[in-house]
């Protein structure tokens, strides 16, 4: 496929507004991509994939599958550079960021250059430097583009950046604005073009005649939109419900939202009750065969070198293939747990791991069995689930069944009742354990990958908190005038933010340097004390209540609000959203 056919599918969705009719050209650039007879090809050992694959990754923005950690990893100023050579000599990178600046739209600046002739180092993709000709005509394909931002997230070491600029020029050297538009758009995560998840799932169905529920469930376990198109297309309904989980290979985590005890009991008469808490999401693959154990944080990326422990753990306690969701809490010399501030400086830790184990030691506790020893557990009740954790982490030398509960190590204990009184109880422990407070779980439900639904309900003691995204900021005054101190705070709507407030309190001079340092790299203007930040981090904040208000553009205000904590585990999208908002405001 052209990807100048994919650009121009993609500007027929983007000024669509209606989610059928999005739906519908989604089938269509779908059903297109898996027409294309170009074949897979191997190179070593890996397999690449097809068109369909890459079509079915790129209309959501995504150049990898969704379970694969890889990144580009090429920031904004390195794509304006690239953009700015391909325009012409008479570009510069400041004139692409002024472009922005004016315009508000990468993909738009993009389109209103004219690019190509432009010669110098990869100014082909997969060319040699010497063979710039300049000629622009190449037909860029869908899979050049794919193969040459492969190249580019590989290139790493001395000279890396470079080599990113060069390979990001060679593709805007040959496209046309259209081409450019959606090419920036991908290369910086912002395509924006009203694809979600939903969408492309329903496409896949639509596209190649398989219902909508056993392509979710095949979406469940491989985590991968591409790989699931291409098995609809080529195997059908029986490929699809073949599918199953892989350990190695992450899946998205089951989400909880906020609930009474009431609302549960009246929904399921019991539930399982479980401590929450303050620790940090992980997921934990393990092959005791193959010595390989992976870790994952709950945005899947890959851990495992930052929480030795958590590997520790698995080689000495696990004997069978598993895949564990769970939580790494922070502990001091007497294993009581730590805030939630302390597990941030171990996953943050990319260098000397050993010494910070040795400030922060980490402990895992896992509430959660998916796979084990070949058995895909992803529609089993959470209780028989919960009995399959238990087996797998109890030592079998000890004899399973007399060994308490409460003296497996790692395991999360679960209560299954219907009587208030023992919850209130339960959760009186757990706050005096040091914990957040207690889970509220259906006993009887499946395990739901990536799904915020009602079976899973977070109940604490204290103030409800929101995840917001920090869209702004004010520089301090007097002793803190070097610091950011008061944080504008948004809530996703759709694709777009709005804002709900501002906090500052809750912060101390000592935590106020550090969300300074965290944030200063994402200032993308400033007007006086005001600073307008790169919506990139999310802060978990508390409030009193939620009022109507005139003042923010959502409509609505925080009153009291309180910071609570920064939450690297999320990105933006995984931030609160205005229904949510909406839905609290109106209990």
């Amino acid at each position: 496929m052209e990807f100048a056919t994919f650009a121009d599918r993609a500007g027929t969705i983007d000024a669509e507004p209606a989610d059928l009719e999005i739906v519908a050209h989604v089938r269509e650039l779908l059903a297109e991509a898996g027409d294309d007879s170009e074949e897979r090809r191997s190179s070593g050992a890996a397999v690449e994939p097809q068109t369909l694959e890459i079509v079915a990754r790129f209309a959501q923005g995504r150049v990898f599958p969704a379970w694969d950690s890889t990144t580009l990893d090429i920031g904004p100023s390195a794509c304006y550079e690239a953009i700015a050579r391909a325009a012409g000599t008479n570009v510069s990178s400041d004139d692409v960021e002024d472009q922005l600046a004016e315009i508000g739209e990468i993909g738009d600046v993009a389109a209103s250059y004219d690019f190509g002739g432009q010669q110098g180092l990869g100014a082909f993709t997969g060319g040699d430097a010497d063979d710039s000709s300049g000629d622009s005509s190449g037909g860029l394909t869908v899979r050049e583009v794919y193969d040459t931002l492969e190249d580019l997230a590989a290139a790493e070491g001395s000279g890396s950046q470079d080599r990113k600029v060069d390979l990001l020029f060679g593709l805007f050297n040959r496209c046309s604005s259209e081409e450019a538009r959606y090419l920036a758009r991908l290369v910086l995560s912002e395509m924006r073009i009203g694809v979600g998840e939903g969408t492309v799932r329903d496409a896949i169905s639509a596209a190649f005649d398989v219902p909508e529920d056993r392509v979710e469930r095949a979406l469940q376990v491989s985590n991968d939109y591409g790989q699931v198109a291409r098995i609809a297309r080529d195997e059908g309904l029986e490929g699809l419900d073949a599918m199953d989980l892989a350990v190695g290979r992450p899946v998205q985590a089951m989400l909880a939202q906020a609930g009474t005890v009431t609302d549960a009991l009246e929904e399921w008469a019991e539930a399982g009750v479980e401590w929450k808490y303050d620790g940090a999401r992980v997921q934990l693959h393990h092959v005791p065969s193959a010595d390989e154990t992976r870790v994952f944080s709950r945005n899947m990326e890959e851990i495992t070198d930052a929480l030795p422990e958590v590997v520790e753990f698995a080689e000495t306690h696990l004997e069978v293939p598993v895949i564990l969701d769970g939580e790494v809490v922070a502990i001091d010399e007497d294993g009581a747990p730590l805030p939630f501030q302390e597990v941030l400086k171990r996953f943050r830790r990319k260098h000397d791991v050993a010494r910070a184990r040795e400030d922060v030691s980490v402990r895992p506790v896992f509430f959660d069995c998916l796979h084990a020893d070949g058995e895909d557990l992803l529609a089993e009740p959470l209780t028989v689930r919960h009995d399959r954790l238990r087996s797998v982490l109890v030592d079998a030398d000890s004899g399973p069944e007399s060994v308490d509960d409460a003296d497996i190590e790692g395991l999360s204990l679960l209560w299954r009742t219907g009587d208030p009184d023992e919850i209130e109880s339960i959760d009186a422990d757990a706050l005096e354990a040091g914990h957040e407070g207690i889970m509220l779980k259906n006993p009887d439900s499946s395990y739901s990958p990536g799904r915020r639904g009602k079976h899973w309900r977070k109940r604490k003691p204290d103030v409800e908190t929101l995840d917001c995204v920090v869209t702004g900021a004010e520089w301090g005054e007097g002793r803190r005038a070097t610091f950011l101190g008061t944080f504008e705070l948004s809530v996703r709507a759709g694709d777009d933010l709005e804002t709900v407030g501002k906090v500052a309190t809750g912060i101390t001079d000592e935590k106020l340097a550090e969300l300074t340092e965290l944030l200063e790299p994402h200032i993308a203007a400033e007007e006086g004390q005001e600073v307008e930040l790169e919506p990139e981090v999310v802060f978990e904040v508390g409030y009193e209540e939620i009022q109507s208000s005139p003042t923010y553009s959502s409509g609505y205000a925080l009153r009291f609000p309180r910071f609570v904590g920064v939450r690297p585990d999320k990105d933006p999208e995984d931030a609160d959203s205005l229904e949510r908002l909406e839905r609290l405001q109106s209990r």
